[in-house]
């Protein structure tokens, strides 16, 4: 795969997260899928998304900035959204809030394989301080 055919495959998969078309997400993700460092293969892949748009029912992916280097993608991924309760073990309460996720994918046959991910927590607790 080409960078440009990675990063239109991985555009093509944040499309179907924000779609929420989990029937569609096995075509983007492998069935024996690694998210940091635990394997939830693709039921628990969709399992993780489907309690996301759950607890964040305004959830939308954001690509703010791309990097393709097959078999990797890195990925800085835009948040502006209304937690419903909790969020990271943090009182939200249907606060708005805004943060960023840094994300690594390793691509495997056209397939997400392994995700590395780390979401900024701290401007999120910065935030809910009135700190904004």
């Amino acid at each position: 795969m080409t960078k440009t055919d990675l990063s239109d495959r991985y555009r093509d998969y944040i499309a179907c997260l924000n779609s929420q078309d989990w029937q569609k997400l096995g075509q983007f993700v492998d069935d024996g899928a690694i998210h940091n460092g635990r394997r939830l293969g693709l039921s628990g892949y969709v399992a993780m998304l489907e309690r996301d748009f759950d607890e964040i029912p305004d959830l939308h992916f954001n690509v703010l900035m791309l990097i393709a280097d097959p078999p990797y993608v890195a990925c800085r991924l835009g948040f502006d959204c209304t937690p419903k309760g909790k969020f990271l073990d943090l009182e939200v309460k249907g606060g708005r809030v805004a943060f960023s996720e840094n994300v690594i994918y390793e691509f495997r046959h056209g397939k997400i394989v392994e995700v590395w991910s780390v979401i900024d927590k701290v401007a999120i607790e910065a935030q809910l301080r009135g700190e904004r």
